[in-house]
């Protein structure tokens, strides 16, 4: 029964870490064995499954292959990449200090880049951080996938954001330890150890690296991360790789990887302005106890279940109607609204106005490289006003993104002109105790459907009670996102089906994903993807001799492509025939039973 009663046993959360389960899948792509069926659960059970696979990446280490976040070596490695750090912000005459990664990968390296940056500011200190994201920075706001696939690509990025510099500190993020274009950044450090020391971060063990042909390249991701194993016996290169489990959507690694992402990345640099700022140490304990201090925020953020429960349901309904789902967030609150609703068209196969993110101030506000992209996105609170406000009904859903630091009145002003429009106006608010705001905020309140309430301690630090609240905002916008999508019918069982195969990762994890949901052979499987790509139901030669490049070029203007191809498999009906199916029944997997039920009547 899919009820708010749902609960997890320790087997079931410790299942994916047996040797014997889904042996061939490396640990980012295996299916999570707490969301079996998360497709069919009530928007309460989504949020309660979310939470036990959060709590899975604080999972203490309990004899397996696989190192946890509080792992000795990892902290150990934490520690010893803090001085890294340290040692180029008490120096950092032409130095720098890089955060590089792929989709959520990157767009995270930009948020922290950014964060740190703020803080040498008013500090009066040199700014020693970027940052590079696959595909430049319109892949911040809108997904640009191939790039992903470009080692020479990222080598040009690194050596362009390095021109000059004679020592730079590369953090090469890729969760699945699989991105060729990060392959080629950490290529071009090994290759040059006088000048870059690289940190690779991911979150699979080093054997399951993967180890394809890149084209153009005589090194695989798996080659590269043996050459940083030798490197790192001497402290020419780190490897901080604990395993989080697998994601609760398999394979959708802007959750548990991007927070633990988020994490490893903040622990590491605030430990780095605290030993140079404010002369304390690094030590194994204090690494630790920010470890716990994430922990906790999880703890916080999952005290409001039934509330982002609340926010799932009502974002669900939304998106089920055809209608859209906004963010309207201020400060960093609001980047993160912006990140998580880019992140909705490659995972679930959704336009982009169905989920939408805003942000007080604009691109003043995001201040990235290339500035304002407004030709490709406009995502000020002006913008919104005017040209999103007047198209919206009781039928939208708006969520508002702020903490008590923030300009209230304006939170309060905003929320009086969305309420106007449409009753679904819905808050996420971060307070001290002792909340001075109060006054405005019983106002929200009033003019609010539901409003999430998140109160900490005031004991803790200024600057970290930040990051927790930003951790805390992107768990709860992750969840709202994805049960919203499961509500309207994205998710086959915990997969993501309505992937859009546009590039070689994704399109060996629908080839993958095809053979487990259907069971029939690879070749069967991948031709079968072909078809629903091409739009044909008979492979000619040309498809058939073109190399995978070609095939995602191809596939990047189709949509339910997977669903398709697994329609056909199953029941052995035409693409017209899976298409006109899929129409009548969005649900992918209501659609599968009634077409099985009715070509095999009982």
């Amino acid at each position: 029964m899919a009820g708010s009663d749902w609960t997890c046993s320790l087997a079931t959360m410790r299942e994916w870490e047996s040797s014997d389960y889904e042996p061939s899948l490396p640990v980012s792509e295996k299916s999570n064995p707490v969301t079996r069926d998360i497709d069919r659960a009530s928007a309460s059970r989504t949020v309660s499954m979310l939470k036990s696979c959060d709590a899975q990446m604080f999972q203490e280490e309990s004899g397996t292959t696989y190192q946890r976040l509080f792992s000795g070596n990892v902290v150990e490695t934490l520690m010893e990449v803090a001085q890294r750090v340290e040692l180029i912000l008490k120096d950092s005459e032409d130095s720098l200090v890089v955060l590089s990664g792929c989709g959520t990968s990157g767009r995270l390296a930009f948020l922290i880049a950014s964060c740190f940056n703020r803080a040498l500011k008013r500090l009066n200190q040199s700014q020693i951080y970027s940052y590079i994201i696959a595909g430049g920075d319109r892949a911040l706001l809108s997904s640009i996938e191939a790039p992903e696939d470009d080692p020479h690509l990222g080598v040009l990025s690194l050596r362009k954001v390095c021109e000059g510099k004679r020592r730079v500190l590369f953090f090469g993020i890729s969760c699945g330890l699989s991105a060729p274009f990060v392959a080629g950044q950490l290529d071009l450090c090994l290759q040059h150890p006088d000048i870059y020391t690289p940190v690779l971060v991911g979150f699979n063990p080093a054997h399951q690296a993967r180890d394809e042909p890149i084209a153009g390249c005589t090194f695989t991701f798996c080659s590269v991360v043996q050459r940083m194993q030798e490197f790192s016996k001497t402290q020419r290169a780190f490897l901080i790789n604990p395993s989080v489990g697998p994601e609760a959507i398999s394979g959708s690694s802007r959750m548990k990887g991007g927070s633990a992402t988020k994490i490893l990345l903040e622990i590491i640099l605030a430990a780095a302005h605290a030993a140079t700022f404010s002369h304390t140490p690094v030590t194994f304990k204090g690494v630790m106890q920010h470890l716990r201090t994430y922990e906790r925020t999880l703890d916080v953020t999952y005290s409001q279940s039934e509330g982002i429960a609340g926010l799932v349901q009502a974002a669900g309904h939304s998106l089920l109607g055809g209608r859209c789902v906004c963010y309207l967030g201020w400060g960093s609150l609001g980047v993160l609204g912006l990140i998580d609703a880019s992140e909705c068209e490659p995972t679930f196969g959704a336009d982009y106005k169905d989920v939408q993110g805003f942000v007080s101030g604009g691109y003043r506000e995001l201040k990235n490289h290339e500035g304002p992209l407004t030709m490709l996105r406009a995502i000020g609170h002006d913008d919104f006003l005017l040209q999103v406000l007047p198209s919206l009904n009781n039928q939208d859903t708006v969520i508002l993104l702020y903490t008590h630091s923030d300009d209230v009145t304006d939170v309060m002003n905003m929320t009086h002109r969305v309420r106007e429009k449409t009753a679904s106006v819905h808050a996420v608010y971060h307070q001290l105790d002792g909340n001075p705001a109060a006054g405005l905020q019983d106002e929200i309140n009033r003019l609010c459907r539901c409003t999430l309430k998140i109160t900490w301690p005031s004991s803790a630090s200024e600057s970290f009670l930040h990051m927790q609240w930003e951790l805390s905002t992107k768990l709860v916008l992750n969840a709202v996102s994805t049960g919203a999508h499961i509500l309207k019918g994205k998710i086959y069982q915990n997969h993501m089906i309505d992937v859009q195969v546009t590039n070689s990762k994704l399109y060996r994890r629908a080839t993958r994903l095809l053979q487990k949901l259907s069971g029939c052979p690879e070749s069967q499987c991948e031709g079968a993807l072909l078809k629903a790509i091409y739009q044909v139901d008979e492979l000619t030669e040309a498809i058939k001799s073109s190399d995978r490049t070609a095939h995602t070029c191809t596939g990047r203007g189709r949509s339910k492509v997977v669903p398709i191809a697994l329609v056909c498999l199953l029941t052995g009906c035409s693409l017209v025939e899976a298409e006109s199916h899929l129409e009548q029944e969005p649900i992918v997997r209501e659609a599968v039973d009634k077409k099985i039920k009715k070509n095999c009547p009982m």
